[in-house]
């Protein structure tokens, strides 16, 4: 993604807006084991640009750490240019590391499918075209893919959306972390048109369709 004037954004904006999803509200869920509570998890999601993506989860109680990267490729490298220009098979993507006491990985989901990008939308994200821009799931282990197959079947068979959702569930063989100037781009960019057209946007509406996953003002960075 390149960052766009301010007249034309290449981010996705949300078709519907996120109160008006009927979205179930109770995945399927993976389940914790008893005195493992407090250990970290992590979930690995695509969904276009990565400024965005990043923004919406960075919010959320129960996450610690959420981080841009690339993922979904054969090459033993990832880079900017070659995953953006499309000569990877790569991802855009976010790994996001929770506490499953906290927040459980149906929430996670939940926000995903829900706000954080288009999930209807083959290979981009509004005028980001491409396998790179793609929607996905990248799954650790068979649970965590039966629960977000699961949860795609929930979402379709709902008719929350007009069109059959296109995200792809994809092992997770590798995450590369993106370079260090994407990190954090619409916490330490908040003036840029791109970050207030689009990023911001859907921070808001996380903010007004799942009040109770938001992190309390003493835990906010």
């Amino acid at each position: 993604m390149m960052v766009a004037a301010s007249s034309g954004f290449s981010c996705h904006r949300a078709v519907h807006a996120a109160s008006d999803l009927p979205l179930p509200a109770k995945p399927l869920e993976i389940a914790v084991v008893e005195g493992q509570e407090a250990v970290e998890a992590k979930v690995v999601l695509a969904g276009g640009c990565f400024w965005c993506t990043e923004a919406v989860f960075e919010q959320l109680a129960g996450v610690s750490r959420v981080e841009s990267g690339y993922a979904g490729g054969a090459s033993d490298q990832a880079h900017y240019e070659q995953v953006s220009a499309g000569k990877t098979q790569h991802a855009e993507v976010i790994r996001v590391t929770y506490d499953p006491a906290v927040i459980r990985y149906g929430a996670i989901l939940r926000v995903f499918f829900g706000v954080a990008h288009d999930p209807t939308q083959v290979d981009g994200q509004g005028h980001d075209l491409g396998s790179q821009y793609r929607s996905a799931v990248f799954y650790a282990t068979e649970q965590e893919k039966q629960v977000a197959g699961a949860y795609i079947a929930q979402l379709d068979a709902a008719g929350v959306f007009e069109k059959p959702i296109a995200t792809r569930l994809e092992p997770l063989v590798k995450f590369f972390l993106a370079e260090d100037y994407h990190q954090d781009y619409a916490r330490r960019h908040p003036n840029e048109p791109y970050v207030t057209g689009v990023a911001l946007p859907k921070v808001a509406k996380v903010r007004d369709a799942f009040p109770e996953l938001l992190k309390k003002p003493e835990e906010s960075n």
